[in-house]
């Protein structure tokens, strides 16, 4: 026997560890997908073997290689890679209970559940964009420091399904225009989709789609280890990402589901598992792997740790410069607190009035000449979201180094790849677009909020004051719901103050937030300054009467309406506190005593240019001013008389109540 023949085999029974560890957990659990493992696992087998950069006893290593699973519906084939590589938290006893509540092993792969998963995958594409941003990340990172220091490739594996959603186009449009060399995709090219073969729906020539983006595209047989590991070195060579197109069989190696859309997403069931092993001469049970081949896997991590030792040699001065743990802090120190405070102080004196889309800018003006860390973007929109400031370069292929990226009109890639950046670690990223677009990109900010990444979107032009428009880019509901999403901060302020402490909470947040922010000017209302952070509390007094008949709650631009309607009703001898109420989320998590004190026990009024859920918490349906419809286009000042949120409608609420 040759040895080519030889190594074809072993690598084969490694394989195979995967493929029945995925076909035994998915039948235990009587759920889940074994045909991507299946077909995928001679290709993960070589990639982990060969060519993944990786360490299970420090799996937190910086410059370890980023291995994701655009495809998450085949989580086991991730879970099992883990557990036979020996990441120390991960048990066979977790394979056996797989989709199991309260198990690690979910059924498809969550942030933070085990080492070694970089992402949450299972709505398609998810991953693959996810990995633009860890290839944007590593490039930015490298340039800063040194290609000794940061010099790792993030490598994915993404089925057919990935690359029909539309998500997939947009990030990998950007990849290909930024030449990020170091982002490697392997396609799982078996022309199955859950509704049966791929030409059902599809008929586009998938590889020159990407040799159209800019990608260099390989072509393989999926089950050819030679060929596998030689696309592999083909790619590190490139100077583009790389797309290698694997020509795989889902459900490989089972007798009668092999290349069937029926090996997809339900157990192979007994019979078939029984003769699959037969097939793949598998002889053992259930969970049992033999000595010598999982000996051989929990080895392959040992060629990387020569160069590791060599890296943490080389490398230890910049580890302890100061220039390299900024990257890593989300703490503001008390310099940074201080610079808050003295804009605070500025503006206040000033007496400043702008839109809260220019008072941003002027926070992010701030902030980027304090923080090494800070990386922005917008999606086409940047002149409108003012979200870069002249001391910002650009990011692009000629300058890895600049710290702001032109996303083009991709707002879900957008959020989807700041994701990735974030969790690539030793960047803050941010990125614009109009509020009324986070329509466009709503299923990455719930998987960041899922992940509670440090991820901040600065969405503008957040009403019907955005004015003539019109009703297709005024947001009416999006406060909603985004504030019925967990974990994320919705922070709606008022004037410049409020801007500036909004920023300083993201920055603070360990998970995500949006900045909602105005087109139209607003005057100053916080003209006292305090060194704390009032928007922390979620919800503070601004106008105050020791005898009050009414409190008012407003949020953003609306607090102007409600500042002035209160100073309108001191004429009728109604004294009515304003309550400035920029974050639901901070408010609601402060102590009963305190919301007792905001809300009060007179009568609660409400006004927001938005619909009314989630707001009933806090006041009563019929003592809510806001939209009721979506807009319309005008000038702004005529659509908030026209769906009456105004001083005069406020001022007449209140006293048709206290009558």
């Amino acid at each position: 026997m040759s040895k080519n023949n030889k190594n074809t085999r072993d690598l084969s029974q490694l394989a195979n560890c995967i493929r029945f560890l995925s076909i035994d957990s998915v039948q235990k659990a009587n759920s889940g997908h074994p045909g991507m493992p299946m077909g995928m696992a001679d290709i993960a087998t070589v990639l982990f073997k060969d060519h993944l950069k990786f360490d299970p006893n420090d799996p937190k290593w910086f410059d370890r290689d980023r291995f994701i699973i655009s495809n998450g519906h085949g989580s086991m084939l991730l879970y099992s890679c883990l557990y036979l590589t020996g990441y120390k938290d991960i048990t066979l006893d977790d394979i056996k209970n797989f989709r199991q509540l309260n198990s690690p092993t979910a059924g498809h792969p969550e942030y933070g559940e085990l080492s070694g998963i970089e992402t949450t995958t299972g709505p398609l594409s998810q991953g693959l964009a996810n990995a633009v941003g860890f290839a944007i990340a590593e490039k930015k990172l490298s340039s800063k420091f040194n290609n000794e220091l940061i010099n790792h490739y993030t490598y994915v594996f993404a089925g057919d399904g990935c690359l029909m959603e539309g998500l997939s186009h947009e990030a990998s449009s950007l990849a290909g225009h930024l030449k990020l060399n170091k982002l490697i995709v392997f396609f799982d090219n078996n022309s199955i989709s859950i509704d049966g073969p791929t030409s059902l729906s599809i008929s586009e020539n998938i590889t020159q789609r990407y040799e159209a983006y800019g990608w260099k595209v390989i072509n393989i047989d999926g089950h050819n280890h030679i060929a596998i590991s030689n696309a592999i070195a083909q790619a590190k060579q490139n100077n583009a990402p790389t797309l290698i197109s694997c020509k795989t069989k889902i459900g490989y190696g089972s007798p009668n589901k092999e290349s069937k859309s029926s090996s997809h997403g339900s157990p192979l069931g007994d019979e078939e598992i029984t003769l699959t092993r037969k097939n793949l001469g598998w002889t053992e049970s259930a969970f049992e792997i033999p000595k010598e081949l999982l000996s051989q896997w929990r080895n392959f991590y040992l060629r990387n740790l020569k160069k590791k030792d060599e890296w943490l040699e080389n490398n230890k001065n910049i580890f302890n410069s100061q220039s390299f743990k900024n990257i890593f802090n989300h703490n503001l120190d008390k310099n940074i607190i201080e610079s808050i405070h003295k804009f605070k102080s500025k503006h206040i004196k000033e007496n400043t009035s702008c839109a809260t889309r220019k008072a941003s800018e002027l926070a992010i003006e701030l902030f980027n000449d304090l923080l090494d860390n800070l990386i922005g973007g917008s999606a086409d929109l940047t002149g409108s979201n003012n979200t870069k400031t002249k001391n910002m370069k650009v990011y692009n292929s000629l300058n890895y180094d600049g710290n702001y990226i032109y996303y083009g009109v991709r707002e879900h890639a957008m959020i989807a790849i700041i994701n990735g950046i974030a969790l690539h670690g030793g960047l803050r990223p941010y990125g614009g677009s109009f509020l009324v677009f986070t329509d466009y990109c709503r299923p990455s900010i719930r998987l960041s909020a899922l992940m509670k990444l440090p991820t901040i979107f600065v969405m503008t032009h957040d009403s019907i004051g955005l004015g003539e428009d019109g009703p297709t880019h005024q947001p009416v509901e999006h406060l909603a719901s985004l504030r019925a999403m967990p974990n994320l901060k919705v922070l709606r302020p008022c004037d410049i103050i409020e801007t500036i402490e909004s920023w300083q909470i993201a920055l603070e947040s360990e998970n995500p937030s949006v900045i909602v922010l105005t087109r139209q000017n607003l005057p100053l209302i916080r003209k006292e300054n305090f060194k704390e952070n009032l928007v922390e509390k979620g919800a503070y007094i601004i106008r105050n009467f020791d005898n009050y008949d009414a409190t008012i709650l407003a949020t953003g631009s609306e607090v102007e309406i409600a500042h002035k309607a209160s100073k309108e009703l001191e004429k009728y001898q109604i004294n009515a506190r304003v309550i400035s109420i920029p974050c639901f989320e901070l408010f609601d998590s402060q102590s009963k005593e305190y919301k007792k004190q905001i809300l009060g026990s007179k009568l609660c009024y409400g006004i927001e240019a938005g619909v009314i859920n989630g707001w009933e918490k806090y006041v009563n349906s019929e003592n809510f001013i806001g939209m009721k419809t979506f807009g319309a286009s005008g000038p702004y000042k005529e659509l908030y008389k026209y769906f009456g949120i105004t001083v005069d409608n406020l001022v007449e609420s209140i006293k048709k109540n206290l009558d």
